[in-house]
């Protein structure tokens, strides 16, 4: 949860708003005069801070001016002057400068995470010629399913970071079997599935992937709807949503991709393939948003294709 309100500051410009309206709710005509109910205002300011951090610095001041001027008007001190008022203006911008500034932290951060993010994938990627693309592809496509679903801000950003790193287990397979022209034998097959688990155990111990999804993508978006699928077999919605945004997301873009062992398909061929496997290797209902993105574009792009 706590990563959702960091990933959307507009939350916190709610808050804002809110908190300001009670405030003054409060010290106007519930409990006038009480003058304990300042610590309000100062809630306000660093809410303000979170919530407008990339706003122009006029629009943080005017915010801020408002903040102090109900705090100077709504609790009034005997000795209150505009020497007071500039003295709380000083104290109220420094609070939500000091706001800011952790917050523009908190954004650095999580920027950073979604870079080193983005370098395991094209390292991953960058193995094969032929798949060149591939995960950034999936994490695309997968985050186009979750808008078209209407999915949470949070989730479809879920949904990218797990599609860039779903075949991040690859790396532990041979290259041999990885860029192999021919057909794969049984044992080279079994070897290949183990990137799942292996994707899973490279990554399990990162904390910002644990208990949101991240995980469940790596390890389970080779499961099928109809339980044949792999690591663990599950079947329909023992899989977790996510995973199976991504494994339509995955076979789109296998499909449409040349590789070393055939040519890439049309498109037309391609959402023909993915129908008919509604209900038996996907989810029907993310099979149905998959579709509807093509609707508007779709005799256009089949000639393109």
């Amino acid at each position: 949860m706590h990563h959702r309100i960091w990933n959307n500051p507009v939350y916190f410009r709610y808050f804002f708003f809110i908190l300001l309206f009670i405030s003054i709710l409060l010290n106007r005509y519930i409990l006038a005069n009480h003058d304990n109910y300042f610590i309000l205002y100062i809630l306000c300011a660093i809410f303000l801070g979170i919530g407008f951090y990339k706003s122009p610095k006029w629009i943080i001041f005017l915010l801020i001016f408002l903040v102090v001027a109900c705090r100077f008007f709504f609790i009034p001190e005997p000795s209150a002057s505009v020497s007071t008022f500039i003295i709380y203006l000083f104290t109220y911008l420094l609070i939500t400068l000091i706001s800011v500034g952790f917050m523009s932290r908190v954004q650095r951060v999580l920027e950073d995470n979604l870079e080193l993010t983005r370098v395991l994938s094209n390292a991953l990627d960058s193995r094969d010629s032929y798949t060149m693309h591939h995960s950034k592809n999936v994490a695309k496509y997968a985050m186009e399913i979750a808008e078209e679903m209407n999915l949470s801000p949070y989730l479809c950003e879920v949904i990218h970071i797990g599609g860039l790193l779903h075949d991040i287990g690859k790396i532990g397979i041979p290259e041999h079997v990885l860029t192999k022209p021919g057909k794969l034998n049984e044992a080279e097959y079994e070897l290949i599935k183990t990137h799942t688990t292996k994707g899973y155990e490279i990554i399990k111990h990162v904390k910002q992937y644990k208990n949101n999804g991240i995980l469940d993508i790596v390890l389970y978006h080779h499961e099928r709807f109809d339980g044949t699928g792999y690591p663990k077999g599950l079947q329909g919605e023992e899989i977790p949503l996510v995973a199976r945004i991504v494994a339509v997301a995955d076979s789109f873009d296998a499909m449409s991709s040349q590789r070393v062992y055939r040519k890439k398909l049309s498109l037309e061929a391609i959402l023909l393939e993915i129908e008919a496997n509604k209900g038996k290797q996907f989810d029907p209902i993310v099979v149905e948003a998959f579709l509807s993105l093509f609707e508007d574009d779709k005799n256009l792009l089949i000639e393109e294709n």
